[in-house]
C-alpha cells in the first residue's frame, strides 16, 4: 500500500536571479538533502516552466507539520534558503505563512499496467 502523501506547490522565479537559482540547484548542499530525507521527504523534484517553478514531493512520515518545523529550524537549511528565497517571488495567499503556493491534487495514476499487445491502449475506450 502506498502511504506517501503527495505535495505540489508553485512559486515564481525572478528572471534577474534565474541563473543564480539554477546554479545553486545544480549542486544542492548534501546537508540540505540529508535534512529533507531525515524529515521523511522523498522524490522531491522542482520543475521550471518559463518563470514558474513547480515543486513536488512525497511525504512518508506521520507528522508533516512537525517534520516541516524540523526543516525550518535546521541552520544549514536556513543558510540555503537565505540564498534561494531572494530568487523567488511568492504566489501564496498573503498571510498564509507559505512562500510556495500549495496546489490541490486533482488526479493521480497509481499501480502498474497489465501488459497488452503492442500498440494496444491500456485505457478504456
Amino acid at each position: 500500500m502506498d502511504r506517501a502523501q503527495r505535495y505540489g506547490m508553485v512559486i515564481r522565479l525572478r528572471p534577474d536571479r534565474r541563473e543564480e537559482y539554477l546554479r545553486l540547484h545544480a549542486a544542492v548542499w548534501p546537508s540540505v538533502e540529508r535534512m529533507l530525507l531525515d524529515a521523511n521527504i522523498r522524490n522531491f523534484t522542482i520543475f521550471l516552466h518559463d518563470d514558474l517553478l513547480f515543486g513536488y514531493y512525497e511525504y512518508i512520515g506521520d507528522d508533516h507539520a512537525a517534520d516541516q518545523a524540523r526543516i525550518a529550524a535546521d541552520p544549514e537549511t536556513q543558510r540555503w534558503l537565505a540564498l534561494t528565497d531572494p530568487c523567488q517571488e511568492s504566489l501564496a495567499e498573503p498571510g498564509s505563512g507559505n512562500r510556495w503556493a500549495p496546489m490541490r491534487e486533482i488526479w493521480h495514476l497509481t499501480g502498474h499496467p497489465t501488459p497488452g499487445q503492442p500498440g494496444e491502449s491500456l485505457l478504456p475506450s
